[in-house]
């Protein structure tokens, strides 16, 4: 971090976003000026389970957003994503990376809500967004596009330009973690930020699409704890695979297989595959395209 006489803390070197060309270290503090962030030095820090839980609490969209970013609760994945920061790929060796926890982006009204794993280590870990800057992002954002949920195909970093259209995106764990795979326990501190963010957009939502099964597993469970009715047995989860859950309107969830390397490179998910799936929800909730 940057100390009032301009000197740099250890390791940490100033480097410029890529956009907007202004310096910043890495990780990024709070309110530094980094494209999006909601957070500043006064954002109250999560650093328990407990304390997720309570600040996770009766608090505004925006405020949401600032906390989670800040959150410390879960040392294993603040270490891991503080260390990606400083370490960096060799690709991005010239870039800061944001190096912070992922909140939620896109319409604070969607009536699409796209439902994830967690951060890349070099995709949001990196630029401070979900999904961007990493393969998986280039196969979501195009296929948003083409059905007319985004506003261009590509999400290169957080100042980009792009905006989504009537839908948002969450990522279950808020943290990149090691390997991309959180602990359970990891998984179950950072739920009470999904729950707190569905309760602020279930009233407009009308579809979910999960991607994989991690996200159809969360989106159950989150729906489930803020008072939705989720069918029993639990629906199993496929690629296609739709179910209903009941509340004060009802919602549709949809799964589609995550658009990893893994999944991409075999075959096992292709465009058109997609395709189908992120157009079911667009007609779902009634967005034209």
């Amino acid at each position: 971090m940057t100390g009032h006489d301009g000197s740099v803390g250890p390791l940490q070197l100033l480097l410029p976003h890529p956009a907007t060309g202004e310096l910043f270290a890495s990780p990024v503090p709070p309110g530094s000026g980094w494209p999006g962030d909601v957070a500043d030095a006064d954002t109250p820090v999560a650093r328990t389970a407990v304390q997720v839980r309570r600040l996770a609490a009766g608090t505004g969209l925006d405020e949401l957003e600032a906390r989670v970013s800040v959150c410390a609760a879960c040392p294993r994945l603040v270490a891991w994503r503080e260390q990606v920061a400083r370490e960096k790929r060799a690709s991005y060796a010239d870039e800061p990376y944001w190096g912070r926890p992922i909140a939620g982006w896109g319409a604070p009204d969607p009536r699409v809500l796209v439902v994830g794993l967690a951060p890349a280590a070099h995709g949001g870990n990196r630029t401070g967004r979900v999904f961007t800057g990493d393969r998986s992002g280039d196969w979501l954002f195009a296929g948003l596009h083409r059905v007319g949920l985004a506003t261009q195909a590509t999400s290169t970093h957080a100042a980009d330009g792009l905006r989504l259209v009537d839908t948002r995106m969450v990522a279950t764990v808020r943290c990149a973690p090691p390997l991309n795979k959180p602990t359970t326990q990891e998984r179950d501190t950072c739920a009470p930020w999904l729950d707190a963010e569905l309760r602020q957009v279930a009233d407009s939502v009308r579809v979910v699409v999960a991607l994989g099964s991690y996200g159809w597993a969360a989106a159950l469970g989150a729906f489930g704890r803020i008072g939705w009715e989720v069918p029993r047995p639990r629906p199993k989860f496929g690629h296609g695979a739709s179910a209903s859950l009941d509340g004060p309107h009802p919602i549709t969830l949809l799964g589609c297989y995550h658009p990893s390397q893994q999944n991409t490179f075999t075959g096992r998910l292709t465009e058109p595959m997609l395709d189908e799936v992120l157009g079911r929800a667009a007609d779902a909730a009634r967005i034209p395209r």
